[in-house]
């Protein structure tokens, strides 16, 4: 009876079978799922399930009638298996705040929780914690490169970017924040679910703001919009599940800012995308009450019309040279001209949509 299967996404059946069980536990099935678990009784009844998406644990219910006999565990156990097979050491699950103590008898650390929705988790009880070692070490290996006294009461901000590529208007926010603080933490996504890989990205990042003296680049880590934290970012869901993902992000976001002494937050206003969007309501709502303000920077425009990655994406699918040219940094435009960046062009020519992020 403990026997656990794989159900596969053809399976219409078995899949209506595990979404009914996860709303009998007062649960929704996950959109985003690239593994499905399942436990069957001795008369074939679907008894207990878990899920996948990518590193992430998600989705987990065993029907009240079988509780209390270790089919939770033997569900995890086999998700962790099929981790170890994908080569993830690194592993976190969602769970209902109720269900948070059965999975920290299964070796799980809790990292943050939105009340009343989710509790974070991991596998690594000091991930979280060697990441924010990460982030000041970094900080402090920066503010002795510039060989200038660091004023503790002077402000420091932080801004998030995917930069999918480097524009101007990212360099803009940037500078804005640079001039109004004495610190500025750039956390580049580090997630690897773009059109322009992170190496790229990064490169392009560095290149663009060079001359501003103090700016500190750090990669984002699992813990700052990944799919771990935020997968809606990357992938387009119902705006209940995009709160949920944006209050999680946020309250990490909040022991991150505690840490570094970060004390405002820098965002471009957002007229294209409808997830983004969501987020920065959130942002403008949340920040405040963790001791953090929200700066909301107008974005900058060419020609009337506000400048968006998204528009050098298309002007890159459509040919338009001239127009993009005007929407990135010497530096990007160079990159996106040279032999390097011709299987991304590649991959924009041929992609249908180009505007998602």
């Amino acid at each position: 009876m403990s026997e656990v299967t794989k159900i596969y996404p053809s399976d219409r059946r078995a899949l209506a079978e595990v979404s009914a069980l996860l709303e009998q536990e007062g649960i929704r099935l996950d959109r985003h799922l690239d593994y499905i678990s399942a436990i069957r009784d001795d008369e074939c009844h679907l008894i207990a399930t878990g899920s996948m998406f990518r590193n992430t644990l998600r989705c987990f219910a065993v029907d009240h009638r079988h509780q209390g006999e270790g089919l939770l565990n033997t569900i995890v156990s086999h998700l962790m298996e099929q981790q170890l097979l994908r080569g993830n050491l690194e592993v976190f699950l969602y769970t209902k705040p109720a269900s948070a103590r059965f999975f920290r008898d299964l070796g799980f650390y809790e990292i943050a929780r939105v009340e009343g929705r989710l509790v974070f988790m991991e596998n690594q009880p000091q991930g979280f914690v060697r990441c924010l070692q990460r982030f000041k070490k970094e900080t402090a290996d920066f503010l002795a490169a510039r060989q200038e006294p660091h004023d503790e009461a002077s402000p420091v901000a932080a801004i998030v970017m995917n930069a999918n590529p480097f524009t101007l208007g990212h360099r803009y926010l940037i500078e804005q924040a640079s001039h109004e603080n004495a610190l500025v933490h750039l956390f580049l996504v580090s997630e690897d679910a773009s059109l322009f890989p992170f190496s790229v990205r990064k490169q392009l990042v560095q290149s663009g703001i060079q001359d501003l003296a103090n700016v500190c680049l750090h990669e984002s880590g699992p813990y700052i919009i990944s799919n771990a934290t935020f997968p809606s970012y990357f992938l387009p869901d119902d705006d209940t599940a995009s709160i949920g993902h944006a209050e999680l992000d946020l309250t990490l976001f909040g022991k991150i800012a505690a840490a570094l002494g970060i004390r405002r937050r820098y965002v471009g206003e957002e007229p294209f995308s409808q997830v983004t969007n969501l987020y920065n309501t959130v942002m403008r709502e949340k920040l405040p009450g963790l001791g953090i303000e929200c700066r909301v920077v107008p974005r900058l425009a060419v020609n009337g019309h506000a400048v968006s990655a998204s528009d050098v994406r298309q002007c890159l699918k459509d040919g338009d040279w001239e127009t993009l040219q005007t929407l990135v940094p010497p530096a990007t435009y160079a990159w996106l001209e040279s032999d390097a960046s011709r299987e991304i062009r590649r991959r924009i020519a041929a992609a249908r949509d180009v505007r998602h992020h």
